[in-house]
Protein backbone atom coordinates (compact mmCIF):
# COMPACT_ATOMS: atom_id res chain seq x y z
CA UNK A 1 0.00 0.00 0.00
CA UNK A 2 0.96 3.60 -0.93
CA UNK A 3 2.06 5.41 2.15
CA UNK A 4 0.48 9.12 2.51
CA UNK A 5 2.38 12.29 0.89
CA UNK A 6 3.47 14.59 3.24
CA UNK A 7 1.35 17.02 4.38
CA UNK A 8 1.82 21.05 4.00
CA UNK A 9 2.49 20.44 8.50
CA UNK A 10 5.78 21.59 7.99
CA UNK A 11 5.48 24.53 5.61
CA UNK A 12 2.86 27.51 5.24
CA UNK A 13 0.59 27.10 2.40
CA UNK A 14 -0.26 30.05 0.18
CA UNK A 15 -2.63 30.79 -3.19
CA UNK A 16 -0.70 30.30 -5.97
CA UNK A 17 -2.68 31.15 -9.17
CA UNK A 18 -1.50 28.49 -12.26
CA UNK A 19 -2.89 26.31 -14.56
CA UNK A 20 -2.20 22.95 -14.03
CA UNK A 21 -4.74 20.27 -12.15
CA UNK A 22 -2.60 18.36 -9.82
CA UNK A 23 -2.86 15.10 -9.96
CA UNK A 24 -0.01 14.00 -8.48
CA UNK A 25 0.13 10.36 -10.38
CA UNK A 26 3.58 9.06 -9.23
CA UNK A 27 3.12 9.13 -5.82
CA UNK A 28 -0.19 8.00 -5.78
CA UNK A 29 0.35 4.96 -7.78
CA UNK A 30 3.52 4.50 -6.96
CA UNK A 31 4.96 2.42 -3.63
CA UNK A 32 6.32 4.92 -1.32
CA UNK A 33 8.68 5.10 1.26
CA UNK A 34 6.97 4.85 5.05
CA UNK A 35 9.46 7.35 6.44
CA UNK A 36 9.04 10.74 6.47
CA UNK A 37 11.51 13.67 6.74
CA UNK A 38 15.32 13.92 5.30
CA UNK A 39 17.04 11.35 7.55
CA UNK A 40 19.48 9.92 5.22
CA UNK A 41 18.87 6.02 4.82
CA UNK A 42 18.26 3.25 2.35
CA UNK A 43 15.26 2.81 1.25
CA UNK A 44 14.19 -0.64 0.39
CA UNK A 45 11.05 -1.64 -1.86
CA UNK A 46 9.51 2.03 -2.85
CA UNK A 47 10.59 4.25 -5.13
CA UNK A 48 10.29 7.93 -3.40
CA UNK A 49 10.43 9.14 0.33
CA UNK A 50 8.12 11.84 1.08
CA UNK A 51 10.38 14.86 1.88
CA UNK A 52 9.96 18.65 2.71
CA UNK A 53 11.65 21.58 1.06
CA UNK A 54 14.13 23.01 4.03
CA UNK A 55 13.41 27.07 3.79
CA UNK A 56 15.64 29.71 3.42
CA UNK A 57 16.26 32.89 4.53
CA UNK A 58 15.09 35.15 1.89
CA UNK A 59 14.14 33.70 -1.72
CA UNK A 60 14.27 36.13 -4.27
CA UNK A 61 13.63 35.63 -8.03
CA UNK A 62 16.26 36.30 -10.30
CA UNK A 63 15.01 35.27 -13.47
CA UNK A 64 12.08 33.34 -15.07
CA UNK A 65 11.11 31.64 -18.77
CA UNK A 66 8.11 33.44 -20.32
CA UNK A 67 7.04 30.21 -22.44
CA UNK A 68 7.29 27.57 -19.38
CA UNK A 69 5.54 30.25 -17.24
CA UNK A 70 2.94 30.65 -19.99
CA UNK A 71 3.02 27.10 -20.35
CA UNK A 72 1.94 26.56 -16.60
CA UNK A 73 -0.75 29.20 -16.61
CA UNK A 74 1.78 31.72 -14.34
CA UNK A 75 0.62 35.43 -15.16
CA UNK A 76 3.58 38.39 -14.59
CA UNK A 77 2.05 39.49 -11.64
CA UNK A 78 2.07 35.92 -10.01
CA UNK A 79 5.63 35.50 -10.75
CA UNK A 80 6.63 39.28 -9.57
CA UNK A 81 4.44 38.18 -5.65
CA UNK A 82 6.23 37.08 -2.95
CA UNK A 83 4.37 34.15 -2.83
CA UNK A 84 6.13 32.56 -6.18
CA UNK A 85 9.09 33.46 -4.95
CA UNK A 86 8.37 31.23 -1.46
CA UNK A 87 7.28 28.27 -3.10
CA UNK A 88 10.02 27.80 -5.58
CA UNK A 89 12.64 28.86 -2.96
CA UNK A 90 11.21 26.26 -1.00
CA UNK A 91 9.63 27.90 1.67
CA UNK A 92 5.92 27.44 1.16
CA UNK A 93 3.38 25.22 -0.68
CA UNK A 94 0.67 25.71 -3.41
CA UNK A 95 -2.87 23.37 -2.49
CA UNK A 96 -2.26 20.30 -3.98
CA UNK A 97 1.46 19.69 -3.85
CA UNK A 98 2.56 16.14 -2.44
CA UNK A 99 6.47 16.99 -2.01
CA UNK A 100 9.17 14.13 -2.47
CA UNK A 101 12.20 12.71 -3.22
CA UNK A 102 12.85 9.92 -6.32
CA UNK A 103 14.86 6.47 -4.95
CA UNK A 104 16.86 6.05 -7.82
CA UNK A 105 20.65 3.73 -8.29
CA UNK A 106 23.13 4.48 -11.25
CA UNK A 107 26.26 3.14 -12.91
CA UNK A 108 29.09 6.22 -12.32
CA UNK A 109 31.45 6.03 -14.56
CA UNK A 110 30.84 2.90 -15.74
CA UNK A 111 30.46 1.30 -12.27
CA UNK A 112 27.28 0.25 -10.18
CA UNK A 113 26.94 2.83 -7.40
CA UNK A 114 24.05 1.50 -5.52
CA UNK A 115 21.22 3.62 -4.22
CA UNK A 116 21.63 7.28 -5.17
CA UNK A 117 18.62 9.23 -5.58
CA UNK A 118 17.04 12.87 -5.65
CA UNK A 119 20.12 14.01 -3.31
CA UNK A 120 19.08 18.28 -3.49
CA UNK A 121 16.03 17.26 -6.04
CA UNK A 122 12.34 17.89 -4.27
CA UNK A 123 9.66 17.57 -6.90
CA UNK A 124 6.82 19.71 -5.45
CA UNK A 125 4.12 18.36 -8.02
CA UNK A 126 2.75 17.18 -11.26
CA UNK A 127 0.11 17.21 -13.38
CA UNK A 128 -1.60 18.50 -16.40
CA UNK A 129 -2.19 21.92 -17.77
CA UNK A 130 -5.12 22.94 -20.44
CA UNK A 131 -3.37 21.82 -23.57
CA UNK A 132 -3.50 18.14 -21.78
CA UNK A 133 0.22 18.12 -21.19
CA UNK A 134 1.93 16.94 -18.21
CA UNK A 135 4.52 18.76 -16.81
CA UNK A 136 6.15 18.01 -13.19
CA UNK A 137 7.59 20.87 -10.98
CA UNK A 138 11.29 19.96 -9.11
CA UNK A 139 13.37 21.96 -7.38
CA UNK A 140 17.23 21.35 -7.56
CA UNK A 141 18.71 22.93 -4.13
CA UNK A 142 16.18 22.51 -1.99
CA UNK A 143 17.65 21.18 0.80
CA UNK A 144 18.45 17.37 2.51
CA UNK A 145 16.71 14.49 1.48
CA UNK A 146 16.91 10.70 2.54
CA UNK A 147 19.32 10.11 -0.44
CA UNK A 148 21.74 13.34 0.43
CA UNK A 149 24.42 11.25 1.97
CA UNK A 150 26.55 13.68 3.23
CA UNK A 151 25.85 16.51 1.27
CA UNK A 152 23.70 19.13 2.48
CA UNK A 153 21.35 19.51 -0.40
CA UNK A 154 21.15 22.60 -1.87
CA UNK A 155 23.30 24.38 -4.64
CA UNK A 156 25.12 27.26 -5.60
CA UNK A 157 24.31 30.45 -7.84
CA UNK A 158 26.74 29.69 -10.23
CA UNK A 159 25.73 26.07 -11.62
CA UNK A 160 21.83 27.19 -11.21
CA UNK A 161 22.27 29.71 -13.30
CA UNK A 162 24.36 27.38 -15.79
CA UNK A 163 21.41 24.77 -15.51
CA UNK A 164 18.85 27.76 -15.77
CA UNK A 165 20.51 28.78 -19.12
CA UNK A 166 21.31 25.78 -20.74
CA UNK A 167 17.81 24.25 -20.40
CA UNK A 168 16.13 26.54 -21.93
CA UNK A 169 18.84 26.93 -24.37
CA UNK A 170 18.64 23.45 -25.54
CA UNK A 171 14.77 23.67 -26.11
CA UNK A 172 15.32 26.61 -28.23
CA UNK A 173 18.18 24.68 -30.73
CA UNK A 174 15.32 21.83 -30.87
CA UNK A 175 17.49 19.31 -28.60
CA UNK A 176 15.29 17.26 -26.11
CA UNK A 177 15.54 18.56 -22.66
CA UNK A 178 14.16 19.35 -19.50
CA UNK A 179 13.34 22.53 -18.87
CA UNK A 180 13.65 25.36 -16.53
CA UNK A 181 10.58 27.94 -15.32
CA UNK A 182 12.37 30.12 -12.71
CA UNK A 183 15.74 30.54 -10.70
CA UNK A 184 15.29 31.81 -6.87
CA UNK A 185 18.03 33.70 -4.83
CA UNK A 186 17.95 32.29 -1.48
CA UNK A 187 19.73 34.68 0.52
CA UNK A 188 21.59 31.91 2.12
CA UNK A 189 25.18 30.84 1.12
CA UNK A 190 26.49 27.22 0.80
CA UNK A 191 29.63 26.12 1.06
CA UNK A 192 31.56 24.68 -1.95
CA UNK A 193 35.34 23.29 -2.54
CA UNK A 194 34.74 24.25 -6.22
CA UNK A 195 38.30 22.64 -7.47
CA UNK A 196 38.40 19.75 -4.82
CA UNK A 197 41.85 21.14 -3.81
CA UNK A 198 40.78 21.80 0.34
CA UNK A 199 40.05 25.00 0.01
CA UNK A 200 35.95 25.27 0.61
CA UNK A 201 34.57 28.87 0.61
CA UNK A 202 31.08 30.06 0.97
CA UNK A 203 28.99 30.82 -2.18
CA UNK A 204 25.92 32.81 -2.71
CA UNK A 205 22.91 29.90 -3.05
CA UNK A 206 19.89 29.53 -5.63
CA UNK A 207 17.45 26.68 -6.50
CA UNK A 208 16.31 26.08 -9.81
CA UNK A 209 12.80 24.80 -10.64
CA UNK A 210 13.12 22.35 -13.64
CA UNK A 211 10.33 21.37 -15.40
CA UNK A 212 9.31 18.00 -17.58
CA UNK A 213 6.94 15.73 -18.30
CA UNK A 214 8.77 13.08 -16.08
CA UNK A 215 12.00 12.93 -14.62
CA UNK A 216 12.17 9.31 -14.33
CA UNK A 217 15.67 7.24 -15.30
CA UNK A 218 17.63 4.86 -16.27
CA UNK A 219 18.23 4.48 -12.71
CA UNK A 220 15.13 4.29 -11.29
CA UNK A 221 14.98 0.59 -13.20
CA UNK A 222 18.24 -0.19 -12.14
CA UNK A 223 18.20 0.05 -8.71
CA UNK A 224 15.23 -2.38 -8.01
CA UNK A 225 16.42 -4.82 -10.56
CA UNK A 226 19.87 -4.61 -8.44
CA UNK A 227 18.34 -5.68 -5.11
CA UNK A 228 15.71 -8.82 -7.00
CA UNK A 229 12.98 -6.59 -6.21
CA UNK A 230 10.99 -7.83 -9.87
CA UNK A 231 7.47 -6.98 -8.62
CA UNK A 232 8.56 -3.36 -8.15
CA UNK A 233 10.35 -3.27 -11.41
CA UNK A 234 7.61 -4.41 -12.87
CA UNK A 235 5.00 -1.69 -11.59
CA UNK A 236 7.25 1.10 -12.58
CA UNK A 237 7.58 -0.52 -15.97
CA UNK A 238 3.67 -0.74 -16.25
CA UNK A 239 2.84 2.78 -14.80
CA UNK A 240 5.95 4.54 -16.70
CA UNK A 241 4.20 3.44 -19.98
CA UNK A 242 0.71 4.27 -19.38
CA UNK A 243 1.31 7.71 -18.17
CA UNK A 244 4.59 8.62 -20.48
CA UNK A 245 3.73 6.24 -23.33
CA UNK A 246 -0.19 5.91 -23.57
CA UNK A 247 0.17 5.42 -27.44
CA UNK A 248 1.72 2.44 -27.09
CA UNK A 249 -0.96 -0.32 -26.96
CA UNK A 250 -0.96 -4.20 -26.23
CA UNK A 251 0.52 -6.13 -22.90
CA UNK A 252 3.20 -8.09 -21.68
CA UNK A 253 6.61 -8.58 -23.41
CA UNK A 254 5.82 -7.02 -26.29
CA UNK A 255 4.16 -4.11 -24.84
CA UNK A 256 7.38 -3.53 -23.08
CA UNK A 257 9.80 -4.32 -25.78
CA UNK A 258 7.97 -1.45 -28.17
CA UNK A 259 8.49 0.71 -25.02
CA UNK A 260 11.99 -0.04 -24.84
CA UNK A 261 12.34 0.40 -28.54
CA UNK A 262 11.16 3.84 -28.37
CA UNK A 263 13.15 4.88 -25.55
CA UNK A 264 16.17 3.64 -27.58
CA UNK A 265 15.12 5.92 -30.80
CA UNK A 266 14.54 8.81 -28.42
CA UNK A 267 18.26 8.42 -26.84
CA UNK A 268 19.15 7.93 -30.19
CA UNK A 269 17.74 11.67 -31.05
CA UNK A 270 19.04 13.12 -28.09
CA UNK A 271 22.08 12.31 -28.99
CA UNK A 272 22.25 13.27 -32.43
CA UNK A 273 21.18 16.68 -31.60
CA UNK A 274 24.09 16.93 -28.78
CA UNK A 275 26.21 16.00 -31.19
CA UNK A 276 24.87 18.90 -34.01
CA UNK A 277 25.16 21.62 -31.74
CA UNK A 278 28.19 20.97 -29.87
CA UNK A 279 26.84 20.54 -26.54
CA UNK A 280 29.04 17.98 -24.23
CA UNK A 281 27.12 16.70 -21.07
CA UNK A 282 29.82 16.21 -18.84
CA UNK A 283 28.73 13.13 -16.89
CA UNK A 284 26.72 10.62 -18.89
CA UNK A 285 25.60 8.30 -16.06
CA UNK A 286 22.83 6.28 -15.90
CA UNK A 287 20.99 8.32 -13.33
CA UNK A 288 21.73 11.30 -15.45
CA UNK A 289 19.38 9.37 -18.32
CA UNK A 290 16.13 10.50 -18.58
CA UNK A 291 13.54 7.15 -19.68
CA UNK A 292 12.11 9.71 -22.16
CA UNK A 293 15.23 11.00 -23.69
CA UNK A 294 15.20 14.31 -22.60
CA UNK A 295 19.02 16.31 -21.41
CA UNK A 296 18.52 16.13 -17.90
CA UNK A 297 21.03 17.19 -14.84
CA UNK A 298 22.84 20.07 -16.11
CA UNK A 299 25.91 19.50 -14.47
CA UNK A 300 29.92 20.10 -15.16
CA UNK A 301 28.69 20.37 -19.23
CA UNK A 302 30.30 22.41 -21.68
CA UNK A 303 30.40 23.87 -24.72
CA UNK A 304 32.66 22.65 -27.97
CA UNK A 305 34.17 26.04 -28.52
CA UNK A 306 37.63 24.69 -31.15
CA UNK A 307 36.25 21.35 -31.99
CA UNK A 308 38.01 18.80 -29.99
CA UNK A 309 35.98 15.36 -30.09
CA UNK A 310 38.54 14.02 -27.29
CA UNK A 311 37.26 17.16 -25.20
CA UNK A 312 35.55 16.68 -21.66
CA UNK A 313 34.46 19.55 -19.17
CA UNK A 314 33.95 17.79 -16.57
CA UNK A 315 37.74 17.52 -14.16
CA UNK A 316 36.62 14.10 -12.32
CA UNK A 317 36.96 12.70 -16.11
CA UNK A 318 39.68 14.37 -17.01
CA UNK A 319 42.19 11.46 -16.89
CA UNK A 320 39.95 8.82 -18.74
CA UNK A 321 38.05 11.35 -20.72
CA UNK A 322 34.94 8.84 -20.52
CA UNK A 323 32.25 11.44 -21.38
CA UNK A 324 34.34 13.36 -23.89
CA UNK A 325 32.37 14.96 -26.83
CA UNK A 326 32.93 12.30 -29.72
CA UNK A 327 32.55 9.06 -27.28
CA UNK A 328 28.83 10.43 -26.26
CA UNK A 329 26.90 8.41 -28.58
CA UNK A 330 28.57 5.19 -27.56
CA UNK A 331 28.16 5.85 -23.57
CA UNK A 332 24.63 6.39 -24.66
CA UNK A 333 24.08 2.87 -26.18
CA UNK A 334 26.28 1.34 -23.31
CA UNK A 335 23.84 2.92 -20.57
CA UNK A 336 20.81 1.68 -22.64
CA UNK A 337 22.32 -1.70 -22.40
CA UNK A 338 22.55 -0.84 -18.57
CA UNK A 339 18.97 -0.67 -18.72
CA UNK A 340 18.55 -3.65 -20.97
CA UNK A 341 19.98 -5.63 -18.28
CA UNK A 342 17.81 -4.08 -15.87
CA UNK A 343 14.64 -5.10 -17.38
CA UNK A 344 15.67 -8.36 -18.38
CA UNK A 345 13.92 -10.46 -15.70
CA UNK A 346 10.31 -9.28 -17.49
CA UNK A 347 11.49 -11.09 -20.74
CA UNK A 348 11.68 -14.33 -21.52
CA UNK A 349 14.36 -13.97 -24.16
CA UNK A 350 16.71 -10.60 -25.01
CA UNK A 351 15.79 -10.68 -28.75
CA UNK A 352 13.63 -7.61 -27.73
CA UNK A 353 16.03 -6.23 -26.16
CA UNK A 354 18.89 -6.58 -28.68
CA UNK A 355 16.49 -5.47 -30.86
CA UNK A 356 15.84 -1.59 -29.26
CA UNK A 357 19.68 -1.65 -29.41
CA UNK A 358 19.91 -2.12 -32.65
CA UNK A 359 17.00 0.21 -33.19
CA UNK A 360 19.12 3.23 -31.15
CA UNK A 361 21.99 2.03 -33.24
CA UNK A 362 20.38 2.23 -36.83
CA UNK A 363 18.68 5.59 -35.71
CA UNK A 364 21.57 7.36 -34.62
CA UNK A 365 23.41 6.60 -37.84
CA UNK A 366 20.55 7.69 -40.04
CA UNK A 367 19.91 10.97 -37.84
CA UNK A 368 23.87 11.45 -38.02
CA UNK A 369 23.70 11.55 -41.75
CA UNK A 370 20.80 13.77 -41.42
CA UNK A 371 22.71 15.73 -39.54
CA UNK A 372 25.99 15.76 -41.87
CA UNK A 373 23.10 16.77 -44.96
CA UNK A 374 21.30 19.49 -42.80
CA UNK A 375 25.14 21.00 -41.60
CA UNK A 376 26.22 20.79 -45.04
CA UNK A 377 23.15 22.90 -46.39
CA UNK A 378 22.81 19.39 -48.69
CA UNK A 379 19.79 17.31 -49.30
CA UNK A 380 20.80 14.59 -48.20
CA UNK A 381 24.30 12.59 -47.56
CA UNK A 382 25.74 9.86 -49.46
CA UNK A 383 28.87 7.88 -48.43
CA UNK A 384 31.45 10.22 -50.15
CA UNK A 385 29.42 13.12 -47.99
CA UNK A 386 29.86 11.55 -44.85
CA UNK A 387 33.54 11.34 -45.42
CA UNK A 388 33.62 14.98 -46.78
CA UNK A 389 32.66 15.93 -43.94
CA UNK A 390 35.29 13.25 -41.43
CA UNK A 391 37.88 14.78 -43.28
CA UNK A 392 36.60 18.35 -42.29
CA UNK A 393 36.08 17.14 -38.81
CA UNK A 394 39.82 16.20 -38.75
CA UNK A 395 40.59 19.54 -40.36
CA UNK A 396 38.82 21.61 -37.70
CA UNK A 397 40.12 19.42 -34.94
CA UNK A 398 44.11 20.08 -36.29
CA UNK A 399 43.30 23.87 -36.83
CA UNK A 400 42.01 24.51 -33.79
CA UNK A 401 39.06 25.71 -35.05
CA UNK A 402 35.42 26.93 -33.61
CA UNK A 403 33.17 24.95 -34.59
CA UNK A 404 30.12 26.78 -34.02
CA UNK A 405 31.10 29.74 -36.25
CA UNK A 406 32.88 27.84 -39.38
CA UNK A 407 29.47 26.09 -40.07
CA UNK A 408 27.49 29.27 -39.68
CA UNK A 409 29.97 31.28 -41.83
CA UNK A 410 30.17 28.67 -44.13
CA UNK A 411 26.64 28.82 -45.23
CA UNK A 412 27.86 32.27 -46.86
CA UNK A 413 30.42 30.39 -48.71
CA UNK A 414 30.69 31.46 -52.90
CA UNK A 415 30.69 28.43 -54.17
CA UNK A 416 31.77 29.75 -57.65
CA UNK A 417 34.51 31.47 -56.25
CA UNK A 418 35.25 29.76 -52.84
CA UNK A 419 37.20 31.23 -50.23
CA UNK A 420 38.24 30.62 -46.91
CA UNK A 421 37.80 34.28 -45.99
CA UNK A 422 33.82 33.45 -44.39
CA UNK A 423 35.90 31.32 -42.27
CA UNK A 424 38.57 32.74 -41.47
CA UNK A 425 37.65 34.51 -37.68
CA UNK A 426 36.97 31.19 -36.44
CA UNK A 427 40.44 29.67 -36.38
CA UNK A 428 41.96 30.46 -32.72
CA UNK A 429 45.39 30.14 -33.96
CA UNK A 430 46.91 31.90 -36.46
CA UNK A 431 49.81 29.52 -37.31
CA UNK A 432 47.39 26.78 -37.40
CA UNK A 433 45.50 28.78 -39.99
CA UNK A 434 48.34 29.28 -42.55
CA UNK A 435 50.27 25.69 -42.18
CA UNK A 436 46.37 24.39 -42.78
CA UNK A 437 45.85 26.64 -45.90
CA UNK A 438 46.12 24.46 -48.69
CA UNK A 439 44.39 21.59 -47.17
CA UNK A 440 41.35 23.69 -46.07
CA UNK A 441 41.44 25.19 -49.74
CA UNK A 442 41.26 22.00 -51.22
CA UNK A 443 38.38 20.65 -48.77
CA UNK A 444 36.90 24.07 -49.97
CA UNK A 445 36.98 23.56 -53.15
CA UNK A 446 35.69 19.64 -53.02
CA UNK A 447 32.79 21.32 -51.36
CA UNK A 448 31.69 23.50 -53.43
CA UNK A 449 31.91 21.01 -56.52
CA UNK A 450 29.94 18.94 -54.32
CA UNK A 451 27.67 21.65 -54.25
CA UNK A 452 27.50 23.03 -57.51
CA UNK A 453 26.79 19.53 -58.40
CA UNK A 454 23.98 19.29 -56.49
CA UNK A 455 22.29 22.03 -58.86
CA UNK A 456 20.34 23.38 -55.83
CA UNK A 457 19.33 27.19 -55.38
CA UNK A 458 22.25 28.93 -53.22
CA UNK A 459 19.82 30.37 -50.84
CA UNK A 460 17.85 27.05 -50.43
CA UNK A 461 21.50 26.02 -49.24
CA UNK A 462 22.04 28.57 -46.93
CA UNK A 463 18.59 28.29 -45.66
CA UNK A 464 19.21 24.76 -44.47
CA UNK A 465 22.57 25.66 -43.62
CA UNK A 466 21.19 28.82 -40.98
CA UNK A 467 18.19 26.17 -39.58
CA UNK A 468 20.86 23.29 -38.87
CA UNK A 469 23.56 25.54 -37.52
CA UNK A 470 23.06 27.79 -34.72
CA UNK A 471 24.58 31.49 -34.57
CA UNK A 472 24.09 31.68 -30.87
CA UNK A 473 25.12 28.63 -28.12
CA UNK A 474 25.48 29.48 -24.62
CA UNK A 475 29.29 29.35 -24.61
CA UNK A 476 31.04 28.22 -21.43
CA UNK A 477 32.58 31.87 -21.49
CA UNK A 478 29.39 33.79 -21.95
CA UNK A 479 27.73 32.25 -19.11
CA UNK A 480 30.55 32.87 -16.60
CA UNK A 481 30.51 36.62 -16.89
CA UNK A 482 26.65 36.04 -16.33
CA UNK A 483 27.77 34.12 -13.14
CA UNK A 484 30.33 36.40 -12.37
CA UNK A 485 27.54 39.74 -12.68
CA UNK A 486 25.58 38.24 -10.60
CA UNK A 487 27.55 37.08 -7.84
CA UNK A 488 28.08 40.60 -7.79
CA UNK A 489 24.39 41.81 -7.49
CA UNK A 490 23.72 42.53 -11.05
CA UNK A 491 21.60 40.05 -12.37
CA UNK A 492 20.38 41.62 -15.65
CA UNK A 493 22.54 39.76 -17.84
CA UNK A 494 21.00 36.69 -16.98
CA UNK A 495 17.74 37.42 -18.78
CA UNK A 496 19.70 39.53 -21.33
CA UNK A 497 21.43 35.99 -22.06
CA UNK A 498 18.57 34.34 -22.22
CA UNK A 499 16.22 36.38 -24.72
CA UNK A 500 19.68 36.04 -27.39
CA UNK A 501 19.60 32.08 -26.51
CA UNK A 502 16.09 31.83 -27.42
CA UNK A 503 16.38 32.76 -31.13
CA UNK A 504 20.02 31.12 -31.90
CA UNK A 505 19.27 30.52 -35.25
CA UNK A 506 18.38 33.96 -36.24
CA UNK A 507 20.88 36.91 -36.66
CA UNK A 508 20.55 39.19 -34.33
CA UNK A 509 21.76 42.74 -35.27
CA UNK A 510 22.99 44.55 -31.91
CA UNK A 511 23.80 41.10 -30.33
CA UNK A 512 27.24 40.34 -32.31
CA UNK A 513 29.38 39.99 -29.37
CA UNK A 514 27.39 36.87 -27.75
CA UNK A 515 28.47 34.90 -31.08
CA UNK A 516 32.03 35.46 -31.14
CA UNK A 517 34.28 33.06 -30.26
CA UNK A 518 36.10 32.52 -26.94
CA UNK A 519 38.67 35.05 -25.60
CA UNK A 520 41.84 34.11 -25.12
CA UNK A 521 41.55 35.23 -20.97
CA UNK A 522 38.87 32.57 -21.04
CA UNK A 523 41.14 29.73 -22.24
CA UNK A 524 41.82 28.22 -18.58
CA UNK A 525 39.47 30.20 -16.75
CA UNK A 526 37.14 28.19 -14.37
CA UNK A 527 34.57 27.99 -15.40
CA UNK A 528 35.03 28.56 -18.98
CA UNK A 529 37.24 25.54 -19.94
CA UNK A 530 36.74 22.81 -16.95
CA UNK A 531 34.59 22.79 -14.24
CA UNK A 532 34.13 20.29 -11.29
CA UNK A 533 30.85 18.30 -10.06
CA UNK A 534 30.73 20.71 -6.97
CA UNK A 535 27.51 22.95 -7.23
Amino acid sequence: MTPPAPSDAGLPQVALAHGLRLDNQFVRELLGDPEGGSRRRQVEAALWSPVLPTPVAAPRLLAHSAEMAAALGFDDATLASPEFAAVFGGNALAPGMMPYAGNYGGHQFGHWAGQLGDGRAITLGEGTNAAGERWELQLKGAGPTPYSRTADGRAVLRSSIREFLCSEAMHHLGVPTTRALSLVATGDSVVRDMFYDGHPAPEPGAIVCRVAPSFIRFGHFELPYARGDVALLRQLVEFTIARDFPHLTGAGESLYADWFGEVCTRTAAMSAGWMRVGFVHGVMNTDNMSILGLTIDYGPYGWIDDYDPDWTPNTTDAQGRRYRFGWQPRIAHWNLGRLAQALSPLFGDVAPLQAGLDAYASTYAALDRRNIAAKLGLADADDADVQLMQRLHGLLQAGEVDMTLFFRGLADLDTPMPSLDVVDGAFYDAGKHDALLREFEAWLQAYAARIEAGGEPAALRRQRMRAANPRYVPRNYLAQQVIDAATQGDVAPISELLEVLRRPYDDQPGNERFSERRPEWARAKAGCSMLSCSS
